[in-house]
């Protein structure tokens, strides 16, 4: 693995189609959440949306990784010195925080006159991977093979100590600081959910190792490992001790983490297979979907959670929001679409004709 091979310039196709089961999961999960009504959350399909829901966000934070490890990769062939290396790193999850605080603002504009300011601050996925990339924009500095096995071993720490900060006194921490690290079921803080994407940095960094002809071995091994992390997970996680004095499955388990990861690695292993053996070649909705994660996971959110269907909000049955759900992928699938082809609609050159005055001429240079 000491031979880097792989072809540098082919996007990995599979990425984008693990990603895009991700967002297909988050659209009906969220759909389900907001608009279930509340006699109804405690039936079999409620349950079983939420429980795939709660996979959607390890994937998001798993495939982060693997990107932000390219990223890395790319910097160590650029030859950059280990401070610039440290300084892309930094600049990729400024960007991310970037975008976490414009997409909270946003939230916030559209919810008025009603919203709170406290909803500025609250701690979005988006805040999590940008914190998280921040704190382990170090192992930009490190060899690749270095990188693979600390971020593995970050990862584990994380996982193992989130119940250990659950347990500790945070009191005397500010509620919005202590948000983005102490376990929440109302926040994605840094303890646990740091630790997928710490994984994604490990995995990523391995793919950037292998051989293209040595994939299919590699995808073999993470299908094992990933039953492996399955049945470990909930094993322990059910045996009648435990080595913490304060431990919640749901919230903080390094048993619950293990079994998304295993899942997240299942996942990945039939992504690969999926678009190298059969029709993941030519066009693909969930290809679509996980191509443009970013725009539908924040255009969906004002939609499903905003005040456009609220009229529906708690009052829909498990059927009207399986019908929902799929509406609404039509729907992120046809805003991809056009933001794929803004500039073929040429919809702005139309706008003068509509405002009743004649298009600009162009002037020649000559």
């Amino acid at each position: 693995m000491s031979e880097a091979t792989q072809p540098r310039s082919v996007r990995m196709p599979f990425l984008d189609w693990a990603r895009g089961i991700a967002a297909a999961i988050m659209l009906q999960g969220h759909t389900f959440h907001s608009f279930s009504r509340n006699d109804l959350r405690q039936d079999g399909p409620y349950i079983l949306s939420q429980f795939m829901g709660g996979i959607a966000p390890a994937i998001f934070l798993f495939l982060t990784g693997i990107t932000f490890a390219f990223s890395m990769e790319r910097s160590d062939r650029q030859g950059l010195s280990r401070g610039q290396k440290l300084i892309s790193a930094l600049h990729r999850s400024r960007y991310l925080l970037l975008l976490a605080v414009l997409f909270r603002l946003q939230l916030w504009l559209f919810s008025q006159p009603y919203g709170s300011w406290q909803a500025l601050f609250k701690v979005d996925i988006l805040n999590c991977m940008a914190l998280t990339m921040f704190v382990l924009s170090v192992t930009a500095m490190a060899r690749l093979d270095q990188r693979a096995r600390w971020c593995l071993f970050i990862g584990l720490g994380i996982a193992a100590a989130s119940p250990l900060v659950s347990a500790a006194n945070w009191d005397w921490l500010h509620p919005f600081v202590r948000s983005y690290f102490v376990p929440s079921y109302d926040f994605f803080s840094f303890f646990p959910w740091a630790s997928f994407l710490a994984f994604g940095l490990s995995v990523g960094s391995i793919l950037k190792m292998v051989k293209q002809a040595q994939m299919h071995r590699v995808m073999l091994w993470t299908t094992v490992v990933g039953f492996a992390l399955i049945t470990g997970g909930q094993y322990f996680s059910n045996l009648p001790y435990s080595l913490y004095t304060k431990s919640e499955f749901w919230l903080n388990s390094p048993g619950l983490i293990a079994v998304k990861f295993g899942v997240v690695l299942l996942l990945l292993a039939f992504a690969f297979l999926w678009t190298e053996h059969l029709p993941g070649h030519h066009w693909s909705w969930i290809r679509q979907l996980g191509a443009n994660s970013l725009i539908v996971y924040w255009v969906h959110i004002e939609l499903v959670y905003g005040r456009w269907f609220g009229f529906w909000k708690e009052g829909l049955t498990a059927v009207q929001c399986a019908i929902f759900s799929a509406l609404l992928i039509v729907l992120m699938l046809g805003l991809t679409w056009i933001k794929g082809n803004w500039s073929k609609l040429k919809i702005a050159s139309l706008w003068p004709s509509f405002a009743g005055t004649a298009p600009p001429r162009r002037v020649s240079a000559d």
